[in-house]
Order: C-alpha cells, then sequence, then structure tokens
C-alpha cells in the first residue's frame, strides 16, 4: 500500500512554498491538463467502453467535452477570479477600506463516482487547481479501466507532490480518509457520503457531498407532450439511467397520462429502435451487483414496456411501470438504472404533496406551458437544482451552481462557484494612520455612547 502520509506530506510542503498561488503557474497546470486530456483521447474512450460499453459520441458529450469546456472557461477566468475585491465600507471604519481576497485552502481529496468516471472525478479538479489547490484523486474502483487509465495519465505527467490518482477500493479509501486534508469532494451515495463527513469530523475539514435521491419529472396537463417525453427519454435512460440527475420518475397528470406513456414508447423506439441492445447509444450496467439490484426492483405486473434482462451482457432494456405507488419496491430508494416508474395526480396541489413528503432531490423537472404553474412548483418545492420543460442540461451551464440540498448533498460546484468552493474568502480592513475615532476608547460617558449610536 502507498505511503500516503508520506505523499500528503510533500504536497502540503509544496503547498506551502506558496508556489500554487502564482496565477500564470495555475493557468499553466490547467492548460497542461487540457493538452494531456486531448493527448490521449483514445485512451480515455478505450478504457470507458471496456467498463461501460459506453460510445466516443456519448462519452466526448457528456464528459470530455464538458471538461474541456470547463478548463476552458477557468483558464480564462481565473485571473478575474483570483483578484481581491474591494467592498463598501460602514461608518465604524470611516476612512478605511475593506477588501476581500480568496486564497486556496491547501490539500484537497476528490473521491469521483463511477457512473461519469472521468467528468466526476476530473471536474471538482479542475476548480480545485483553479484556485490554488494540490490534489488527490480517487476514482471509483466500480469502473476499473477507467480508473487505471486517469492514474496513468495524470500520475505519468503530474508530479506527485501537486496533483495525484490513488486507486483502491474501501480498504484504501478507509486509510486515505484518516489523513487530514483541508477539503474533501465526494460524489456518490448519501450512505457512503456520511462516512466521509463523520471521517471529515475527526479533523474539522470541510466537505462538499454530491449525492443523490429520488429526482421527478412533473408533467402537467398544459405540457407539450410531444417534446416532454423526447427530453425525459433521452435523459432518463442516457448512461444507462446511471446518472445522479436523471428523472427518477414520473409524476403525471392523470388527464394526459396515457397520452404521455404512449408516446414515451415511441421515442425509445425511435431513439434505440426495436432492440435497445444493439443501440450504440444504450449503455450497460456497471456491475453484476447493481444488474441484481435493479432487476429486483422490477416488477412484471405493473411492466408495461421493456423488462427484458441479460445478465451475461448486464443489460436491462429501457422498462416503464405503470400503477406504482409509495409502496413498492422500486419507489423505496433511487432507482439509479433505466426504470421509470409513472405515477398519476388528480391536481397539482396533490404532486406537490407527494413530492414535499420526500427527502429533498438533487433535481426536479416541471413541464408545463403555464407561467403559474411553474411559479407555483419552484416556489413551494426545493430541491437542488432542475428544468421547466429540459431534463440534464442545467449542469453543462458553467454559470449555474450545480449541487444537492438536504439529503441530497451540501456545497456546489461548476464555473466560478467551484472556484470559490476550494477558495477562502479572505476579509482585510485597511486602516490609515493619520486619523483614529476616540469614541471606541475608554474611558466611556454619556456623549460617547450617543455618538456610537450614532455612528453604528
Amino acid at each position: 500500500m502507498k505511503n500516503y502520509q508520506e505523499i500528503l506530506n510533500s504536497q502540503k510542503e509544496f503547498f506551502d512554498s506558496n508556489a500554487t498561488k502564482d496565477i500564470s503557474f495555475r493557468k499553466q497546470q490547467l492548460k497542461k491538463f487540457q493538452a494531456v486530456l486531448k493527448s490521449n483521447e483514445a485512451l480515455l474512450y478505450d478504457a470507458i467502453y471496456k467498463d461501460f460499453k459506453k460510445s466516443e459520441f456519448e462519452t466526448y458529450a457528456t464528459e470530455l467535452g464538458l471538461l474541456f469546456e470547463e478548463l476552458k472557461h477557468h483558464i480564462k477566468k481565473v485571473k478575474t477570479w483570483s483578484e481581491k475585491k474591494n467592498v463598501k465600507g460602514n461608518m465604524a471604519n470611516f476612512l478605511g477600506s475593506s477588501y476581500i481576497m480568496p486564497e486556496p485552502l491547501g490539500n484537497v481529496l476528490v473521491i469521483g463516482a463511477w457512473n461519469y468516471p472521468y467528468l466526476l472525478s476530473l471536474q471538482p479538479v479542475i476548480s480545485a487547481l483553479a484556485a490554488g489547490n494540490t490534489v488527490i484523486v480517487k476514482p471509483s474502483e466500480l469502473a476499473p479501466q477507467t480508473s487505471a487509465v486517469m492514474a496513468k495519465i495524470i500520475n505519468e505527467n503530474f508530479p506527485q507532490y501537486y496533483f495525484q490518482v490513488w486507486e483502491g477500493g474501501v480498504k484504501e479509501t478507509t486509510e486515505i480518509l484518516k489523513l487530514r486534508f483541508d477539503k474533501i469532494f465526494y460524489t456518490g451515495s448519501s450512505l457512503v457520503g456520511k462516512i466521509v463527513m463523520k471521517a471529515a469530523a475527526e479533523h474539522l475539514c470541510p466537505v462538499i457531498l454530491e449525492l443523490g435521491g429520488k429526482s421527478p419529472a412533473i408533467v402537467t396537463k398544459s405540457a407539450s407532450i410531444k417534446m416532454t417525453a423526447k427530453r425525459i427519454v433521452w435523459a432518463k435512460f442516457l448512461n444507462g439511467g446511471q446518472t445522479c440527475v436523471a428523472p427518477d420518475y414520473i409524476l403525471v397528470d392523470k388527464s394526459v397520462k396515457s397520452k404521455l406513456v404512449e408516446e414515451i414508447k415511441k421515442q425509445v423506439r425511435k431513439i434505440h429502435g426495436e432492440h435497445p441492445q444493439n443501440s450504440e447509444a444504450y449503455v450497460r450496467i456497471i456491475n453484476k451487483r447493481h444488474f441484481d439490484r435493479l432487476v429486483s426492483l422490477l416488477d412484471k405486473k405493473k411492466t408495461i414496456f421493456g423488462g427484458e434482462t441479460d445478465e451475461k451482457d448486464l443489460y436491462i432494456a429501457p422498462t416503464l411501470m405503470d400503477n406504482i405507488t409509495w409502496e413498492d419496491k422500486v419507489m423505496q430508494e433511487e432507482i439509479f438504472g433505466p426504470i421509470l416508474p409513472i405515477m398519476e395526480y388528480e391536481n397539482l396541489e396533490e404532486a406537490i404533496n407527494q413530492v414535499k413528503a420526500q427527502e429533498k432531490p438533487l433535481a426536479l423537472y416541471l413541464f408545463t406551458n403555464k407561467r403559474s404553474t411553474s411559479k407555483r412548483v419552484f416556489n413551494d418545492l426545493s430541491f437542488g437544482g432542475g428544468g421547466l420543460n429540459e431534463c440534464i442540461m442545467h449542469l453543462t451551464n458553467s454559470e449555474l451552481p450545480f449541487g444537492g440540498v438536504g439529503n441530497s448533498g451540501m456545497g456546489n460546484y461548476h464555473g466560478e462557484n467551484g472556484f470559490k468552493a476550494f477558495s477562502h474568502q479572505k476579509s482585510i480592513m485597511q486602516k490609515t494612520n493619520w486619523f483614529e475615532p476616540f469614541v471606541k476608547y475608554a474611558p466611556y460617558s454619556g456623549f460617547k455612547f450617543w455618538l456610537l449610536k450614532k455612528l453604528m
């Protein structure tokens, strides 16, 4: 096993040298990272295909392309984000000036997830490096090929005292979490998130937890059914349903339910063909354990479309389940697979109350053409982020913070929000030496008390 403490000590020493605080150094390293990814695209495509049977097109669209966009954004903006920012003063500090200096936190640990192994392991890294930190990345062992290729291309191109990938499973992660970092970023399940947070608490280390939950797609009777079905099908079955912000279930107005169901079936066939197992755009389940878990959620009596499985190929067809209630097994946990339960409601208030009764989801998608409906739903319900007449695409905009709330996570990142997540906003008050208000010094008097109230 690696001498984790020794490598972390080398990162602490390098950070203490102040080398990472130099903006030109940060930009240089981000450009180098960009070049490393570009020159190794073929290796990255090959590895993820071995883990998921994920196509080059989808890998670029949902992972590498987003990483390149984020790198470009950070390279362009890091100087501006790093500058001190003057803020308004107050009467208590007359003739003084106030400003904020963003500074790096220090040594960062990023624990990635297996479902989008490149994006969810490396996107936080971009922000951490841009903010001036050193970084250790622990990819998920559940996607072994992508973990190995990240370790290869990063560890061969960056010194271990600055940026390294550490591979391993539960045993290694347990040892790593005993170390003292300045921030831990974790993407994954709520169960493991609690373990990470508990370990971080031993060192009073702040954490960002990107978790999940049962994200609803609420379809109202005013929705454009064809476009709604098309967007839900794309989002739900993208990556074989293994997407933390995928619509977990549909909550649809009873009056348009049958029309929506038929259109969803039509769109599945249009996108993935009559035999989705042969579709280049249909990704496999990550491993046997997750395959078995998903199969256990299937109820043949309530399956109205799909439901076919192939254990050897780790394939589960795009599946619709109808007449679902909250008591069904499929509604007891986040599905994280290509199974789409459909529930109905009589009126909007009922739909809102059903969502409110659950944990706050990572995402919520509302399909309606009525402004009053969107205003009410977005005002009444709490969720990490989402879309109006759209699914998933909110996370592609670097200007929008991405993160959960409550049980679906804490903290956020992407773009400047990511830079801030890995920075400390240091506050500075600067004063002149030729003036000092006498009122703050003893002995106190009635006049000073009166003046103090006026000043404050």
